[in-house]
């Protein structure tokens, strides 16, 4: 028995990128002791614009690749070694790839419990390409339609794809953690070559615009579509105009309105995304009137983060000063009191102000 450990300690060593654990400071050797199981390294794959795959919803709460899909297939990489291994420190509890410093589940002392049998989630970053060019996330344009990054992107699209049409079970893919969904031509490409299956679902993230003009050249996936996202920074033409670079408010009003109509029929959850800065920290309220009129089934808003985007992001960043700090808590307080169930806020609260998080 001893050596057969060895000799796989061995080979995962080889098999670990030091640098990541170095660069997060994630101490391998550690024992979190913790009694849930959580499900993601069991139900999602996580694929990013250069082919490596993520046992894990974000890639700096499990920073270790389980694979790379310009060098194996799908299938490979989900029965890999490696995410066994992954599997392995959830099982026992050690949780020694994760990065507990990072991680939203184990900072907040609720794991999650479940061990399912086989993938669930498909969660794809193959792309960058927006239409827009918003200050919080990027410093210019990226738009790809040809070059090596096209290139790649057409070919892990289709190797995914290719993976959809073998496997058989329900499964649920998120597009636009990255780029814009239908500003995208290789998510476009993507889309229009999933497999026609009612036990695909989609969870879709995208900045509005250009909704509208391709929703129809995608019909398999609005048939099955479960969540659509809207990112949208604010509830203003100024605001929207000032933040959302590239974008047209009455472009996006459109959008919405054809959202809501889409709703009607297809039935799916409509979320409306909104980054609080100090550049509309004061629109909060309206965005939520804004959500109830277009029939948006949640308003979610979230605290700006530091993509090194921003080149004075303390000019943005209101929440490590008191006086707006206390002028968010006023706010949270009474959206807060108009409907609970409606609104999301996990990032805004001070110590002093504490809002429910309730599903």
């Amino acid at each position: 028995m001893k050596v057969a450990r060895l000799g796989q300690c061995a080979i995962i060593t080889c098999m670990i990128n030091p640098r990541l654990f170095d660069h997060y400071k994630i101490n391998t050797t550690k024992d979190l002791k913790i009694k849930n199981r959580c499900p993601r390294p069991y139900d999602t794959i996580l694929i990013d614009k250069q082919g490596s795959c993520y046992a894990c919803e974000c890639t700096s709460w499990l920073p270790q690749s389980v694979g790379n899909l310009q060098l194996k297939s799908l299938g490979e990489i989900i029965n890999s070694e490696m995410q066994q291994h992954l599997q392995s420190s959830i099982a026992d509890g050690t949780y020694r790839f994760c990065n507990e410093h990072q991680c939203s589940y184990i900072k907040s002392g609720a794991v999650l419990h479940g061990q399912p049998e086989r993938i669930q989630h498909l969660r794809l970053a193959i792309d960058d390409s927006c239409n827009l060019r918003c200050p919080s996330c990027r410093k210019g344009m990226i738009f790809h339609k040809e070059g090596s990054a096209f290139n790649l992107g057409i070919r892990l699209a289709d190797k995914i794809n290719d993976w959809l049409h073998t496997f058989r079970h329900p499964i649920q893919i998120h597009i636009g953690s990255d780029g814009d969904p239908f500003a995208s031509h290789v998510y476009r490409h993507f889309m229009e070559q999933t497999p026609e299956r009612d036990n695909i679902k989609y969870s879709i993230l995208t900045n509005g615009l250009m909704f509208k003009d391709f929703y129809k050249t995608v019909p398999n996936v609005i048939n099955n579509l479960q969540e659509l996202g809207v990112s949208i920074d604010g509830a203003s033409k100024e605001t929207y105009e000032k933040l959302r670079l590239g974008g047209r408010w009455e472009k996006i009003i459109e959008g919405l309105e054809c959202i809501a109509e889409l709703k009607k029929k297809h039935n799916f959850r409509f979320i409306l995304h909104f980054v609080v800065q100090k550049d509309n920290y004061h629109e909060m309220e309206k965005i939520i009137d804004l959500g109830e009129q277009y029939s948006a089934d949640r308003v979610w808003l979230n605290k700006i983060e530091d993509w090194g985007t921003i080149d004075d992001f303390r000019t943005q960043d209101i929440f490590k000063t008191p006086e707006y700090q206390h002028q968010l808590d006023g706010v949270v307080q009474r959206i807060h009191g108009r409907n609970d169930r409606f609104i999301e806020c996990p990032t805004l609260i001070s110590e002093e102000v504490r809002c429910k998080n309730k599903n």
